[in-house]
């Protein structure tokens, strides 16, 4: 899982591109060049180089409507699934005109009339008519995120795989954590943890923290060392095998006092609200309308984001609500959902669970505790 030299399960590869071709028959797709590397990988099952920070666009993945053949940018054949040929494997090149050179030596590359695309520069908006002459360029982006929206049986298992590594992680954190560790030492032993599962490449770095009595949504001011009383944030992440994984929790140092203790209360009853908020058919807003029914401020974070190949739609945020209104909860969407409730003087209960949308209800995939016990040293 760490090292990712074999490419996805070829259950996996297919029905993700059965998603795709039926949005490309919907948009009227003749072809897609992709350079976004989750929609790379979606397209291809090949596993990808992974960077911190964003990449320009380049044609890194062709994939043809009429006749499904892939084209992938790689300069080795380990990893890459059976179903693209050699000779359909082209290297890197400094120079883009090689690649347009590339492009338009794909069959039928004269007569496409619509090609997709999901990132499309100035540079790029200029050189692929070159390619493809008789073709209008489109944003697929719209297209893509339409297929990824919802997972297939395959998607939801590889997330299930990935969250067992994330759980692991934070399970490694919670038996680290004590009066006198500090949030480095926790977040050295929930990455170490998640790096002894396979995955060496976490979500975040920032697994651990000590919530802040004073301000809602910032971390303590201090030294990092945690003490006797703090509500101490445990967040879990993990890319494995190309899809993200999220869990959090949060727990209370030493007795809980009777705040503490009304906190975690308030934080079960907007996750009940949230829960239900997560049908189908819904509108995505109605998670943001789950804080101001449970009396409680909206937090600065995202409320709930899809997981997937990176983040997915929707991504429902106080800053995002008029889109949160236009969109709609579907079956079969997995989301990271998170409920966050402060006090002053007290601290912040944080947690977030993955949340698989079925026609009965929300089904969460998180099997993580609650670990809502008061943690002595």
């Amino acid at each position: 899982m760490g090292t990712e030299i074999e490419a996805d399960d070829r259950a996996l590869r297919y029905s993700r591109r059965e998603r795709a071709l039926a949005q490309m028959e919907a948009h009227d797709l003749d072809m897609l060049v992709l350079g976004r590397q989750a929609n790379v990988r979606y397209i291809s099952g090949a596993p990808q180089l992974w960077v911190v920070g964003t990449r320009p666009f380049g044609p890194i993945c062709e994939f043809v409507r009429a006749t499904g053949e892939i084209h992938l940018n790689s300069t080795w054949d380990e990893g890459i699934p059976d179903e693209i040929p050699h000779e359909n494997l082209y290297g890197f090149a400094w120079n883009p005109m090689t690649l347009v050179g590339i492009l338009k030596n794909i069959e039928g590359a004269e007569s496409m009339r619509r090609v997709g695309t999901d990132a499309l520069t100035p540079t790029f908006a200029k050189l692929l008519p070159m390619a493809f002459p008789n073709a209008e360029l489109i944003d697929a982006e719209q297209a893509m995120q339409a297929a990824r929206r919802i997972k297939t049986p395959e998607e939801v298992q590889a997330l299930r795989r990935a969250l067992t590594v994330a759980e692991e992680g934070l399970a490694a954190g919670v038996a680290a954590l004590g009066p006198g560790t500090t949030e480095q030492a926790l977040v050295g032993a929930v990455l170490e943890a998640e790096a002894a599962g396979g995955v060496s490449t976490p979500a975040t770095q920032d697994a651990a923290w000590v919530t802040s009595k004073e301000h809602p949504w910032r971390r303590a001011d201090g030294d990092g060392r945690v003490r006797d009383g703090d509500l101490v944030a445990l967040s879990a992440g993990v890319l494995a095998d190309g899809y993200v994984a999220e869990v959090a929790r949060t727990l209370c140092v030493g007795e809980p006092s009777d705040a503490v203790r009304a906190v975690y209360r308030r934080r079960d009853d907007l996750w009940d609200r949230l829960l239900e908020a997560c049908r189908p058919g819904l509108p995505a807003s109605g998670l943001l309308d789950a804080y101001q029914q449970a009396g409680e401020p909206l937090p600065a974070m995202p409320v709930a984001h899809g997981l997937g190949l990176g983040f997915d739609p929707p991504v429902v945020s106080p800053k995002l609500r008029a889109t949160a209104d236009a969109e709609k909860i579907e079956e079969s969407m997995v989301l990271a959902v998170t409920a966050y409730v402060w006090e002053q003087g007290v601290g912040a209960v944080f947690t977030r669970d993955a949340v698989l949308i079925t026609a009965d209800g929300p089904e969460i995939l998180s099997t993580a505790p609650a670990y809502e016990e008061a943690v002595h040293g």
